[in-house]
């Protein structure tokens, strides 16, 4: 037989047809080219976000026409759709009325130490529940999970006890420390990191011999930033809109912006455009915290969405 009449060589392995590589080759190239495409959104899609953002922001707007008004002037049907002229005299009679400098002192230090303890013991846990093995790790994340549904105001009484007896009543440590981190915030960030902290990275710290807390310091801390500000956002704005335990352990001396608020509807007739004036008061430093930094914390879940 002649060299010639061989037949020919092929490096395709057995049971596979050569002819259909590249066909999955055009089949990948284009998929990339799809995704690479910038998808315009049609005209559906804009009049539900215009319709969505309108809702979201009419409820701030009807507060800031209401505390430019006078009661007189939002009690009428209809009420007003356009601002008075009153808004700056309101915000002036609330802010005295309410005490709100203190108040808003008060929940900047309340809502800020507990936003902060709450990121960083979540982050702990969460990274120790999705990544660290040990005995009773899916019963204490259950008990963990299991909190979430006993409602706060069950330990509201033996609470206030244990603050008494602390010294600590009427004090702002009474609000900050029951709530130094949340079952919530220790969910969420166990299964943020369960998918975006690979297994590998892990490993390769305990190769190179680093402890626990040296992991977690340059390779959790790192991969968890997207989560991390999400959860602060999200633990400030309810810290500082907390009413209920403030209420009940604190006192008019010195009190947090939303019990401060209720002195401004003491009394037999109420003040509605007054009560707008301090809601709105109470709301502005957080719609400017957000105007601060809600760039920085979208931009995060956006890159902790690409990563995961």
């Amino acid at each position: 037989m002649t060299i010639n009449s061989l037949p020919a060589r092929t490096d395709a392995p057995a049971g596979t047809d050569p002819e259909k590589k590249p066909a999955r080759r055009d089949g990948r190239r284009l998929l990339r080219e799809r995704a690479g495409r910038t998808h315009h959104a049609g005209p559906l899609a804009y009049i539900l976000l215009v319709v969505m953002a309108v809702l979201s922001i009419f409820p701030l707007y009807w507060t800031m026409v209401a505390a430019s008004t006078d009661n007189t002037r939002v009690s009428q049907t209809p009420p007003p759709f356009l601002p008075g002229p009153n808004l700056f005299s309101n915000l002036a009679r609330a802010w005295d009325e309410a005490a709100m400098g203190k108040a808003m002192i008060n929940s900047t230090i309340v809502a800020g130490v507990i936003a902060l303890s709450t990121v960083f013991f979540a982050t702990l846990a969460g990274f120790a529940f999705a990544k660290l093995r040990f005995k009773g790790r899916n019963v204490l994340l259950t008990l963990v999970i299991g909190t979430m549904m006993v409602p706060p105001q069950l330990g509201v009484v033996p609470l206030f006890m244990m603050m008494s007896e602390l010294g600590w009543s009427q004090q702002l440590p009474a609000v900050i420390f029951p709530t130094l981190v949340s079952a919530v915030g220790v969910f969420f960030m166990r299964q943020y990191l369960s998918e975006a902290l690979p297994d590998e990275l892990v490993e390769a710290g305990r190769v190179d011999g680093a402890h626990s807390l040296r992991i977690f310091w340059s390779i959790v801390l790192p991969v968890a930033r997207p989560a991390m500000a999400v959860i602060f956002m999200i633990t400030f704005v309810h810290a500082w809109n907390d009413f209920f335990w403030p209420f009940v352990v604190l006192d008019m001396t010195n009190p947090t912006v939303p019990v401060a608020l209720t002195q401004l509807s003491a009394g037999y007739v109420r003040d509605q455009s007054l009560i707008m004036a301090g809601a709105l008061l109470g709301t502005l430093p957080l719609l400017a915290m957000f105007i601060v930094f809600g760039r920085q914390i979208v931009s995060g879940i956006m890159a902790g969405a690409v990563k995961g």
